[in-house]
């Protein structure tokens, strides 16, 4: 796991399949393994619908599940950066990927799942926006939950519409929740959250993530500065 996915032998995704299908849920390497196939490098039909499963598998532990979720998100943002005009450079079919965004979707809107699962269902279906994810971003801003308070803070990075929102999440206590804010208004331009970026751009004792952060988001707010 510490090679680069570039440097993966030829039959990576093989190998990361066979661990995804076999039966030893506990086994920490297969937790590996469903984080490892999320690689665009690597991912195919087989993967997605190999992880899509863990994702919707009652069965399968809140853990495996959730990060099953997440690894599905970065072959969903790069479909829908390049579209599916080249079907010799897609990662998964247009078909694969219908079924990814619908699945996802599904165990999100399924209040019997575990709320960790349905919070990353909803992480990364956010990573290509379709027409329910902002009542589903305000919803979860909304509910007085600070974990799906985060997941929404997370989201308005991907989700364009929640301006005073990021404004606001950029005073909040929770370090997390501070620097998902921060991305989103570097993301989105978001022109009132200048003061606070500046702030925390000169600011003697920040967190590198968080800095970093920060020095993006000026890039993104005030390119000229």
């Amino acid at each position: 796991s510490s090679l680069p996915p570039w440097e993966w032998p030829a039959d990576a995704g093989q190998l990361l399949l066979s661990a995804l299908e076999t039966d030893t849920r506990e086994d920490p390497d297969r937790l590996l393994a469903v984080e490892l196939a999320g690689s665009t490098t690597v991912m195919n039909d087989d993967l997605a619908q190999a992880l899509l499963a863990i994702v919707r598998d009652p069965g399968e532990t809140e853990t495996i599940r959730g990060r099953a979720a997440i690894s599905l998100g970065p072959t969903l943002e790069e479909l829908d950066t390049n579209g599916f005009d080249d079907p010799e450079e897609l990662l998964v079919s247009e078909g694969v990927a219908q079924a990814i965004r619908d699945g996802l979707r599904e165990v999100y809107l399924d209040a019997g799942v575990p709320k960790d699962v349905r919070r990353r269902a909803l992480e990364a279906s956010v990573r290509a926006e379709e027409g329910w994810h902002p009542a589903a971003v305000r919803a979860a801003y909304d509910s007085g939950d600070d974990e799906w308070k985060l997941t929404a803070v997370f989201c308005m990075c991907y989700v364009a519409g929640f301006d005073r929102e990021i404004v606001e999440a950029l005073e909040s206590n929770d370090p997390a929740v501070r620097y998902h804010a921060v991305r989103a208004a570097g993301n989105w331009a978001v022109e009132a959250a200048w003061p606070r970026i500046r702030a925390l751009v000169s600011a003697e004792k920040i967190d590198k993530p968080l800095l970093l952060a920060a020095i993006e988001a000026v890039a993104g707010i005030r390119p000229r500065e």
